[in-house]
């Protein structure tokens, strides 16, 4: 197998393909990248068993030429050493061949590498997935919708199904849940399918991350298909496979309370930033906590209190405030979070008494919300 390629291309590919290489693994050949070279151009894929990427580098892209192929094959090199190499090689366009034993030289100007490669054939095999129904997402509304979930995921492994985001497919429309079961994120959005089919299922929130890393921010969209135990999302020149996680994501739909006894309207920026402020000494207390207590004509109060460090009240200016008068404390981090998720400038915050989960939305769109447990202070 021998190949000539523009260097640019090449880093691109394996930077997108590392995401997947774990340096931990049992077995020996995932630390590797396969690379596989036909007439049309080159297969790079990396795989930690959960998550797969396979790039594919066309050998012209709208009449330019990107690869020249002088010899098909296919070889398995060290993930680690080949990134690093490719990114410092001197010059736009890069030698590969693979020579005898799968000793693999790649040259660029006046640098030469050889690294010991391993056979493909031995590298396992992705899994295969009928693509019947598919459905489809812009690149940049899917990046959104990780974004605004993913952080919500539990990270102990206690109940292993809430380290993962549940989707719900239902006709058109995908909702996307995820909690820790101290707080809930749950974003919804229109797609594009063929027919209506429904799907249940739970990806892990590492692989979603990941995936969002790779996504760009165009609105082409990307053509995702759910299989029982897998889910595939495929772009122009990039297949991203995950595992999907065993188990039944709970009802998440019975926490959300419907009805509240105190509304809160206020500006998202101004509130983040007195929460903000708030748990720079919150911060230091065992548990992060922030108060909230709404005053006359508007006013929001925020404090926090940690003992041995000092006090902080902040008053805030609120758009509105209707119904009962609320003292509730909460997670200065959660809150945070939650915060940096919405989009908009007005949000809407619904309590259902000092010791009930609350419900924090735009005002301007109902697609999206955020719920958070208050902490019980004594």
């Amino acid at each position: 197998m021998k190949f000539m390629i523009q260097k640019d291309y090449l880093v691109q590919s394996v930077q997108d393909v590392m995401k997947a290489v774990s340096s931990r693994t049992t077995i020996p050949i995932l630390t590797g990248i396969k690379l596989v070279v036909n007439e049309e151009g080159v297969t790079l894929t990396g795989s930690d068993s959960d998550v797969s990427i396979e790039s594919f580098i066309p050998s012209e892209d709208e009449g330019k030429e990107i690869v020249e192929i002088i010899s098909t094959g296919s070889v398995v090199l060290p993930a680690r050493f080949f990134s690093e190499i490719v990114k410092k090689l001197p010059k736009e366009t890069v030698e590969v061949e693979v020579q005898n034993h799968f000793s693999t030289m790649i040259r660029s100007g006046k640098a030469e590498f050889n690294l010991n490669g391993l056979d493909a054939e031995e590298y396992p095999h992705l899994p295969q997935i009928e693509e019947e129904n598919v459905f489809k997402i812009p690149n940049d509304l899917l990046k959104n919708m990780i974004r605004q979930t993913v952080f919500a995921v539990s990270t102990s492994e206690t109940r292993p199904i809430l380290t993962g985001v549940n989707w719900k497919v239902d006709g058109k429309e995908l909702t996307c849940v995820a909690t820790d079961s101290h707080r809930l994120a749950l974003r919804k959005a229109t797609i594009q399918s063929e027919n209506d089919s429904a799907y249940n299922v739970v990806i892990p929130g590492k692989s979603l991350s990941e995936l969002s890393k790779i996504l760009d921010d165009s609105n082409e969209l990307v053509d995702i298909v759910i299989t029982e135990n897998q889910v595939l999302f495929k772009t122009k020149h990039l297949l991203f496979f995950s595992r999907l996680l065993d188990g039944n994501y709970p009802d998440t739909s019975r926490l959300i309370p419907n009805e509240s006894k105190t509304d809160v309207i206020v500006n998202v920026k101004e509130f983040l930033q007195s929460i903000d402020r708030a748990s720079l000494l919150a911060r230091e207390g065992r548990n992060n906590v922030v108060k909230l207590s709404t005053l006359s004509d508007g006013v929001i109060e925020i404090s926090s209190n940690s003992p041995e460090i000092g006090k902080v009240i902040e008053e805030v200016q609120s758009d509105s405030i209707e119904g009962e008068e609320l003292k509730i404390s909460f997670s200065a981090k959660y809150m945070l979070d939650a915060l940096k998720a919405l989009e908009g400038s007005m949000i809407k915050i619904n309590f259902t008494g000092a010791m009930r989960p609350f419900v924090i939305k735009t005002v301007e769109d109902d697609s999206m919300l955020q719920l958070i447990l208050p902490v019980r202070t004594y």
